[in-house]
């Protein structure tokens, strides 16, 4: 409760709040939510409607808000269960829209829950930091450039690669001599490479646009390159659209690498976001030339054991709550048999029958004084 109080005042005080402690009810058989009648009196619609409870990750979950009951019903047990809400959890409540809460949850078992929800708290105010940085980085970045662009400016010899723009310290009759032209450490080629002729890493050049731009990344990016062509027989880059920028064609290879290395490294415990992601940017690298589609297609697979590991793990949380409420109506059975055996003896021990008790109660009723 102290963790969740730390959160709460982290919170925009102009929106309400409140902090719910998880009981077993709240959590398992009915999963029902009471909420306070005076939070919600003061705070919540006068009239049955849907609330939308919204996590630290931005996902949301529909709940429906009863006033008579004061408290939420359906759609409260998929927020349970989607965060594996146990006993003993915290968790707090921000109104930020008459039907929207913002929930931050604190787990009974660790606290690293605790650090992430402040984490969030705190990022509007980082982000401003940062975007007021990246402005100052920016104005000094301007000036720095001015001077090398005009030195660019005067050089004779410039050289433009669709974007790129580099300096040649050699001479024209120098670089027919040589057989290609040296660039700031990049050269053109003048010959196609087909894959096949690459019999090891010695041999592999990354070629765009005629320019060979292997010194735009590290030998360590080239060497993860280098291999994924060999698993594919060619250069993944081979079909990328024309005209786009070599800077470009270079980050998409980068982020290739770091995704591959990403999905190496990957867990069934690694956030569907993640997943998402990757997928998106490979996704758009295909859409222009680059062949990343045996890397879609493993990145599909592993999504769908993903899925497959957290509907496991959800159908078995909901088969032990089945379980717990099938012993709670076994239970509630026998007592209801217990009752009806114990009326039955008690049936059984008084042995009149209906008719002549109501026949000796007339005699009775109408018997002499």
């Amino acid at each position: 409760m102290k963790q969740a109080n730390d959160i709460q005042a982290n919170l925009d005080p102009q929106f309400p709040s409140f902090i719910k402690f998880m009981l077993r009810s709240h959590v398992t058989g009915g999963f029902w939510l009471g909420l306070s009648r005076k939070f919600c009196t003061d705070n919540l619609p006068k009239q049955d409607t849907m609330i939308v409870l919204e996590d630290e990750s931005g996902s949301e979950y529909d709940t429906k808000y009863l006033v008579e009951k004061i408290g939420l019903s359906a759609g409260w047990r998929g927020f349970s269960i989607a965060h594996k809400l146990v006993e003993g959890d915290a968790l707090v409540f921000h109104l930020v829209t008459p039907s929207k809460f913002k929930v931050y949850i604190v787990r009974s078992r660790g606290s690293d829950e605790v650090d992430c929800a402040l984490g969030l708290l705190k990022l509007e105010t980082c982000n401003q930091q940062v975007e007021s940085e990246k402005h100052i980085c920016e104005e000094e970045d301007n000036k720095c450039w001015e001077p090398l662009a005009q030195d660019i400016q005067k050089d004779n010899e410039m050289i433009s690669c669709t974007g790129l723009e580099l300096v040649s310290e050699q001479s024209e009759d120098e670089s027919k001599d040589l057989g290609s032209e040296v660039l700031n450490g990049l050269k053109f080629c003048e010959s196609v490479v087909d894959f096949k002729e690459v019999k090891s890493f010695q041999d592999f050049s990354i070629v765009v646009n005629d320019l060979v731009i292997d010194s735009a990344l590290s030998k360590y990016l080239r060497t993860k390159y280098y291999e994924l062509c060999c698993s594919q027989n060619s250069f993944l880059h081979n079909s990328v659209l024309d005209g786009l920028n070599c800077k470009l064609i270079s980050g998409m290879i980068s982020e290739t690498i770091n995704i591959t290395d990403a999905i190496r490294a990957s867990k069934l415990t690694t956030p569907h976001d993640n997943f998402d992601t990757w997928d998106k940017t490979l996704k758009a690298f295909k859409m222009m030339g680059m062949n990343v589609g045996f890397l879609l297609i493993r990145l599909d697979q592993l999504m769908n054991l993903a899925s497959t590991s957290k509907r496991l793990q959800e159908a078995r949380l909901e088969r032990a709550n089945a379980k717990e409420e099938k012993s709670a109506l076994e239970l509630k059975l026998s007592e209801v048999r217990e009752r009806i055996d114990r009326l039955d003896s008690e049936i059984e021990a008084l042995g009149a029958n209906p008719n002549n008790l109501d026949v000796m109660f007339q005699e009775m009723a109408k018997a002499p004084w």
